[in-house]
């Protein structure tokens, strides 16, 4: 059964302040497993594999993660004993999330609920069988009721490419659809969800291919008003903002985790940025100049964001720049905790 929640846009929720939180990315367009990192908040696949598994359990089960046109975060928030697990976007094929936890021996039972970017396939493709994995009876999915319109891409010709429809109710059971337009917050108050991302900035104008199909019409909607970033606020370190696809902009939605939270510093930015695509060109340059003036600790754009966004970021802030592959380890921690803790205990219920 949905449900829905109701509140108000104009406010300063009371996001909790984390100890620390690590993300592991579950599914992106690339792997890179020889490449060095030369940041300590950050391990390959390789690296952390060996600090959190015996020896004999990485020779019998552990294989190399793969990478598709989608993206997932794994997402874990802690406090003291206290800790919760949040999965952010699910990938695009039907497996390929739960494929990858598997080879890296992550428990998918750790998770509380899912969160939803936006309802685009390679964000959605692998719910249902994501869902199965967890195994939760009325485990919330939280989404906005936009994701369940059909949707497409103009081409060039003028004809639409159709994306593939979004799981029904009965595809993701045991789990439930939690439908709201506001923001809302997760994981005892440690995790807020972005509520529909005001545009501020004159140059993010949305997706402009992207089609709405209504009363047996294609219909332009650039605006995507589903899309929505999840943020986590660690002590002593500031913002951390995970984006799926950032259509309303990736400056436009730092400057709503602002808005929302109150707080100004911005410690790490990850995930799409959306500035692939000839369209998206011009908006590179403008983007980078926004990025400098907010000052992030660390950049890891991906999936989305291109080869020409993510060379122009990484000329940008070469201290703050990491390539992101999957099965890289993030780990943001307040400042007087060591890097690399021990194991997470086991999560507690959802807030």
């Amino acid at each position: 059964m949905n449900e829905t929640i109701k509140g108000t846009f104009n406010q300063t929720l009371k996001l909790r302040e984390a100890e620390g939180v690590e993300i592991i990315s579950l599914m992106d367009n690339s792997v890179d497993f020889l490449s060095t990192i030369e940041r300590e908040e950050v391990q390959n696949v390789r690296e952390w594999i060996k600090e959190r598994k015996d020896e004999k359990w990485v020779k019998k089960h552990f294989r190399l993660p793969l990478a598709e046109h989608g993206f997932s975060m794994f997402v874990r928030v802690f406090n003291g004993e206290e800790s919760h697990s949040v999965l952010f976007d699910t990938g695009s094929s039907p497996d390929g999330v739960v494929t990858n936890a598997e080879r890296m021996g992550l428990n998918m039972g750790e998770i509380e609920c899912i969160v939803l970017s936006h309802g685009h396939y390679d964000h959605f493709g692998g719910l249902p069988v994501a869902v199965r994995a967890v195994n939760k009876d009325n485990l919330p999915i939280i989404v906005h009721e936009d994701m369940f319109k059909t949707r497409g891409a103009a081409n060039p010709d003028g004809t639409v490419r159709k994306y593939p429809d979004f799981p029904k109710e009965d595809q993701v059971k045991p789990a439930r659809y939690v439908i709201t337009k506001q923001p809302c917050l997760l994981a005892n108050d440690m995790i807020l969800v972005t509520a529909e991302i005001p545009r501020k900035t004159s140059f993010e104008k949305g997706f402009p291919q992207h089609q709405v199909f209504i009363d047996g019409k294609w219909h332009p909607d650039p605006w995507i008003w589903d899309d929505r970033a999840i943020v986590i606020n660690v002590k002593q370190r500031g913002l951390v903002v995970l984006s799926g696809c950032a259509h309303a902009g990736i400056i436009n939605t730092i400057l709503y985790a602002h808005q929302l939270t109150g707080v100004n510093d911005v410690h790490a930015i990850l995930g799409g940025f959306h500035l692939a695509g000839k369209e998206s060109k011009p908006r590179i340059s403008q983007t980078v100049k926004e990025l400098k003036r907010l000052n992030p600790k660390l950049l890891a754009p991906s999936h989305c964001t291109g080869w020409r966004g993510i060379c122009a970021i990484a000329e940008a802030f070469p201290h703050a720049f990491v390539w992101n592959s999957v099965g890289n380890l993030y780990q943001f921690l307040k400042a007087s905790s060591l890097l690399k803790p021990a194991r997470i205990p086991h999560p507690q219920g959802c807030g």
